[in-house]
């Protein structure tokens, strides 16, 4: 059975995670599946080092969090990263206001959700996925550290994957920033209980940080991005003509008004 958000023009399809289908079911999931990473890698494949900020939808543009993500796209926007978020309304939609205030690249990985969450206005290149494990990998793949504002279940569950894959070795030399220490104490304490339990260990988390303001955020993040962007730099691909990748990266150009 296919849900449709309500605009009716993507259907959901509820039976991927209930179990076995039909085999040619399963084949064409495996094939759309493919073909939203090939479509995600095309856009994205040329944006260079891009900072991806995460944070609760639900924060309006009234709220101390949505200044303070605004300030902190434009600080990090300002001296040459991309900015990336989710693509949606609240701090996503402050981290991609605060790239086109300065000028930095902004980008949007957006979501189809049963109640459909809207492209916020402020992108630059904007993919819409219909599952959230593609654009978490690509969220992943083309970013070089993550800024997570507060945020709810969704904000948590892309902390967390990415905490696994920089403790299991799957990603290296990825630094992610919390913002909201009091935000996020419970979790810190439950992280502290994991240490003291051996779950975890202290140094698997030397790559993550907390920030209280926008300036100690910014002084949390500034040596390890200039590192970071060298690296980035030596990694850049150039498009290929057999793969019509001139045409792709023309795609992905800045459209401003």
């Amino acid at each position: 059975m296919a849900s449709s958000n309500k605009n009716g023009t993507r259907p959901i399809d509820l039976r991927f995670l209930e179990g076995p289908r039909s085999r040619w079911q399963e084949f064409r999931t495996a094939l759309s599946i493919a073909g939203e990473f090939i479509r995600g890698f095309r856009k994205l494949h040329f944006l260079g080092p891009c900072v991806t900020f995460f944070g609760s939808a639900r924060f309006t543009e009234d709220h101390p969090y949505y200044s303070a993500t605004r300030e902190l796209a434009r600080r990090i926007g300002r001296v040459g990263f991309n900015i990336m978020s989710g693509g949606g309304p609240g701090l996503m939609e402050a981290a991609n206001r605060g790239a086109r205030d300065v000028g930095a690249l902004s980008v949007g990985c957006n979501i189809v959700l049963p109640h459909e969450q809207h492209a916020n206005p402020y992108l630059d290149v904007s993919l819409t996925f219909d599952r959230f494990f593609v654009r978490k990998v690509l969220l992943v793949k083309y970013s070089i550290c993550f800024v997570v504002m507060p945020g709810g279940a969704g904000t948590v569950d892309e902390l967390f994957e990415t905490i696994t894959l920089i403790q299991t070795g799957k990603v290296r030399d990825f630094p992610i920033l919390l913002y909201g220490r009091e935000y996020w104490r419970p979790m810190l304490d439950q992280i502290d209980r994991m240490v003291a339990e051996g779950t975890i260990g202290r140094k698997e988390l030397e790559f993550l940080f907390v920030a209280d303001n926008v300036e100690e955020a910014t002084a949390l993040l500034q040596d390890r991005l200039v590192a970071m962007w060298q690296v980035a730099q030596g990694r850049k691909d150039r498009p290929k003509w057999w793969f019509l990748e001139q045409r792709a990266r023309r795609e992905t150009g800045v459209k401003r008004s």
